[in-house]
């Protein structure tokens, strides 16, 4: 054991120094409000002094639980899941409850590893944010007996509770709307290729086919950015030469070709129709401002913490899916 560990302080160290019981500490700590005023005001004070950590492995042991929720994110570079993670904890602080994040970069084996990283933290909850799931990772959830979301999607099954949209029926919409104001040749660009991706291709497919039009892939496995999105666009011109529309799976695809193609002097919209997803800031600063399909990523974090902590509470919505909507910004470049 090292030097810095045998001098970390402790619930009675804390206790000691102001003259108070070990457990007026431990009550402190657990609800502030809970101990009278003066001493609540010195145990603050000792705790900044000192830099106490608090030890919760003892309870984690005693109870099973942690007083955490995990959250399982695909990626930590995309600007969706911050939203999305700042509504969860708005609700998890609330109520008294910490997040655990875990990254697993779109990968169905990382997730297995990482939700069994966060089981074994006895957390009381899982956020997912993925629909597809190894057997595995199942079986773990199913033996941990804990709420779990699954969230952005809707799943027909979900393996407890489900809050999202419906990316393929939004999808249909916005490309339809394209169809209606005349573009005839609509690409839909993609990156990543996971489940979302996925099911806004079959929107975009099920648009253009009901219009008689044969749907155009122009797709990467690579993650999005505006530089891929400006490649891919590159890509799609040599082959098709009369191509008149973009449907972008997300918006960093969508301003990368927006900017190559305003560099190559092709006009957004009048040239090439232009659309996004997830309505990010960057779009309404462009020129024309980006129409894109908008998420509510915030109410989706929100509903999906709520959810969590009513089950805890023993208070189950009947309820298992809940679909939140979406609607399509208000740009100029459709």
């Amino acid at each position: 054991m090292s030097a810095a560990q045998k001098t970390r302080p402790t619930l009675q160290n804390i206790a000691d120094k102001i003259g108070i019981t070990k457990m007026t500490v431990s009550r402190y700590l657990r609800d502030p409000n809970s101990v009278a005023k003066n001493t609540r005001a010195k145990i603050a004070k000792e705790i900044e002094a000192t830099g106490y950590i608090q030890n919760r492995a003892p309870a984690m042991l005693s109870k099973s639980s942690s007083k955490a929720i995990g959250i399982l994110l695909p990626s930590l570079s995309n600007q969706v899941f911050a939203r999305f993670t700042q509504g969860i904890e708005e609700v998890t602080k609330a109520h008294g409850y910490e997040t655990l994040i875990a990254h697993f970069g779109y990968s169905e084996i990382e997730e297995e590893n990482k939700v069994a990283s966060l089981l074994s933290y006895q957390v009381d909850g899982l956020i997912l944010t993925e629909t597809s799931h190894t057997k595995r990772t199942l079986q773990m959830i199913r033996t941990a007996g804990i709420p779990v979301v699954e969230a952005m999607e809707l799943p027909q099954t979900p393996i407890d509770m489900a809050v999202g949209l419906d990316h393929q029926a939004a999808a249909y919409k916005v490309v339809t709307q394209m169809l209606n104001s005349g573009k005839k040749q609509i690409a839909y660009f993609g990156a990543r290729l996971d489940s979302r991706t996925k099911l806004r291709m079959q929107g975009y497919t099920q648009a253009v086919e009901a219009q008689g039009h044969k749907p155009i892939y122009v797709l990467t496995e690579e993650h999005s950015s505006f530089s891929i999105g400006a490649s891919l666009l590159e890509q799609a011109l040599k082959q098709y030469t009369n191509l008149d529309g973009a449907f972008c799976t997300n918006d960093d695809i969508a301003v990368g070709i927006m900017i190559a193609a305003q560099q190559k002097g092709i006009q957004v919209p009048k040239q090439l129709s232009l659309v996004g997803n997830n309505a990010l800031d960057i779009g309404t600063v462009m020129s024309p401002a980006l129409t894109s399909i908008d998420s509510p990523r915030y109410e989706i974090g929100r509903k999906s913490a709520e959810l969590i902590i009513n089950a805890l509470a023993d208070d189950r919505s009947e309820q298992k899916v809940f679909d939140l909507g979406y609607s399509i910004s208000a740009g100029s470049s459709l």
